[in-house]
């Protein structure tokens, strides 16, 4: 496992937090999975560290193995890519490390160990718990947009201070068509209803980014200009839209990612939440 710039390998305690020997005070310790080169934790990642977690990268694309269980931390984070959550026609998963990676979130639900899986990663957490995901027969979405949450999502000790249609950052192809048995739909759209669920308690799977700044944004048209020329969309007219929804995204997703460090520290319970019986 390797730790990206600001992150910091704290001495650890089975279970949940790390120890900053200088301060001496506890923090969160987070695993986080970066599936793709092209998309790291970036304004997610800070905004968790701000909440004082302490993040643990690994990069399973250089090599990076995947730990066997999350006993030695507090929390997960899995983060997106380019790649397909679901089997091939060959029947093969798209990295080699995504069978692995399924079962971890499954384990993560059934522990109670608070999860969050962003666009790919919250398809492979749906995925892991039984649910489907395929290409969507609507077509990408991507660029600056919104979700409406739905009205459940008020008792969600996570998405309940969200704010009714949130900005978020698209960049998707593929879609969660079947939620996870027990799921908790808690955001849609009209054209992607799975925009955000619950499985279990404590793990979360948003179909959106909320991670992305502006300069991940233009990498990711530069290289996909012929493709999005193709569906109509101007790659520096995406890039101008998502630009100028940054700040909105950070109102609503910043608040989100401290009550994620909040949830992992006890602050916030999740007991008193139902896990709804397939």
């Amino acid at each position: 496992m390797t730790a990206s710039a600001g992150e910091r390998l704290g001495s650890g305690r089975p279970g949940c937090p790390a120890v900053d020997n200088l301060l001496g005070v506890t923090s969160p310790r987070i695993l986080v999975v970066q599936n793709d080169p092209t998309d790291d934790a970036r304004r997610l990642g800070d905004w968790l560290i701000g909440a004082g977690a302490e993040l643990v990268t690994v990069r399973p694309y250089e090599g990076d193995e995947l730990p066997t269980s999350l006993v030695d931390f507090g929390g997960f984070v899995v983060l997106g890519g380019e790649q397909a959550a679901y089997a091939g026609p060959d029947g093969g998963l798209a990295e080699p490390w995504f069978a692995d990676l399924k079962k971890l979130l499954y384990s993560a639900v059934g522990e109670g160990v608070p999860t969050l899986g962003v666009c790919l990663g919250g398809q492979l957490l749906a995925e892991a718990c039984g649910g489907r995901v395929a290409r969507s027969t609507n077509g990408p979405e991507i660029g600056a947009g919104l979700v409406a949450k739905r009205d459940i999502a008020e008792k969600d000790p996570l998405f309940g201070p969200v704010a009714f249609t949130p900005d978020v950052l698209q960049w998707h192809e593929d879609e969660i068509t079947v939620l996870p048995p027990g799921a908790v739909q808690l955001a849609a759209s009209a054209r992607f209803p799975y925009q955000a669920f619950r499985v279990g308690t404590r793990a979360w799977g948003l179909q959106f980014h909320i991670e992305c700044d502006t300069a991940m944004i233009a990498g990711w048209a530069a290289m996909s200009a012929a493709s999005l020329a193709a569906i109509g969309l101007d790659a520096e007219t995406v890039v101008a839209r998502c630009d100028a929804a940054m700040d909105d995204v950070e109102d609503a997703w910043r608040p989100f990612a401290e009550r994620f460090v909040a949830i992992i520290e006890g602050r916030v319970g999740t007991t008193f939440l139902p896990v709804i019986e397939a």
